[in-house]
């Protein structure tokens, strides 16, 4: 068994501790937070499961990462990166295997900002330890998951990987309101969310895009941006309050990646917050939402994923595939050389020991 350390016990710490106590070859150890107010708590109590686990919350990171062979980071690093970064050169260098979804710029290594891959690769050459960052959407359903289907087809003229999702079933007030710009207005003179700044959606996504090419063995020379954004035509309530008509309803969000002028790998997200809204827009076939694959080429392949969870809405189930990615990649992580993995370095489903693999069976 592989004990591994949870950092970070919100959306995604709480999704990895759920799933860190019932993956096979794996224990949980520790709950690593930075809130005096949840130190003490026990792990059950984050993840909404009924046993307990013997595991509380604590903010000694060094007692934690001395209890543990790996660590699935699941603190946030989309607006604090310089401090993940620290935490996650931390626990290499103290001998730690790491898994994170949290750097959406070290979803591709090769293209990362060159002052973090440098720290980082340090830091794993001086703990022996490995690092790999991956997710869900960016992640493996628009990279493994897109080069796996791929072989599928004798000729390929374009993949696009498509998200569809109504996000009036996501309850993240400030990713949905602040960063993705939903019931904000739209006028000349308004503020862009931050979600779609120029050169942002190239940043989160065209490591993926990238990653695509290179396994498919073409050189992406470009990528491109395309946004659209339309307002509720009538005023909607859910779960996260009241979104008034004229404001943002929905974005649709394409990064574009070009080879020799021709377009080839895409990544294609249709997002609402009322299911009402760009109704000529691509909806989901059932439910709030899913992941696509589209090959454009021989066959024409569409790969349709949806992912749910008992009690929870399509966005967790999401969120529980990218936890399981990762902590999937934990034993074959463990048997390589210290360093710095992508999602097409490491398989879909590592292999693990007859004996362990049949404890996944329900």
């Amino acid at each position: 068994m592989r004990r591994i350390a949870v950092w970070g016990t919100g959306n995604m710490g709480s999704t990895a501790i759920r799933s860190a106590v019932a993956f096979p070859g794996l224990v949980l150890t520790a709950v690593i937070t930075s809130s005096q107010g949840k130190v003490g708590r026990e792990a059950a109590t984050f993840a909404g499961i009924d046993a307990p686990t013997g595991v509380t919350a604590t903010a000694d990171v060094d007692a934690a990462l001395a209890a543990c062979d790996a660590v699935a980071y699941m603190a946030s690093g989309d607006i604090r990166p310089e401090e993940a970064i620290g935490d996650i050169e931390r626990c290499l260098r103290a001998g730690k295997h790491v898994v994170t979804p949290s750097l959406y710029s070290l979803y591709d290594p090769r293209s990362a900002p060159e002052q973090w891959v440098d720290r980082l690769t340090d830091a794993a050459a001086a703990g022996n330890a490995t690092l790999l960052v991956s997710g869900v959407d960016p992640g493996w359903a628009n990279d493994a998951l897109a080069v796996a289907a791929a072989g599928l087809c004798t000729r390929i003229r374009t993949i696009r990987c498509q998200e569809i999702f109504d996000y009036s079933t996501y309850d993240q007030p400030h990713a949905v309101r602040v960063l993705c710009g939903f019931g904000a207005p739209m006028g000349p003179d308004d503020p862009v969310p931050m979600m779609l700044l120029p050169t942002i959606p190239t940043m989160v996504w065209g490591g993926n895009i990238r990653l695509i090419g290179r396994g498919l063995g073409l050189e992406i020379d470009d990528i491109t941006e395309k946004v659209e954004r339309l307002p509720l035509t009538a005023s909607c309530e859910n779960v996260l309050g009241r979104f008034e008509a004229g404001t943002q309803g929905a974005f649709r969000l394409q990064v574009i990646g070009w080879a020799n002028g021709v377009e080839r790998v895409v990544v294609d997200h249709i997002t609402r917050i009322d299911p009402a809204c760009a109704p000529h827009w691509p909806q989901p076939d059932q439910g709030s939402g899913d992941h696509r694959v589209i090959i454009d080429g021989d066959p024409q392949l569409c790969v349709v994923v949806r992912a749910d969870v008992p009690g929870g809405t399509r966005a967790d189930g999401g969120n529980t595939t990218a936890v399981n990615r990762l902590l999937g990649a934990v034993g074959w992580l463990a048997e390589q050389k210290p360093g710095i993995y992508d999602g097409l370095d490491v398989p879909l489903h590592p292999p693990l020991p007859a004996a362990v693999e049949a404890t996944r069976w329900a």
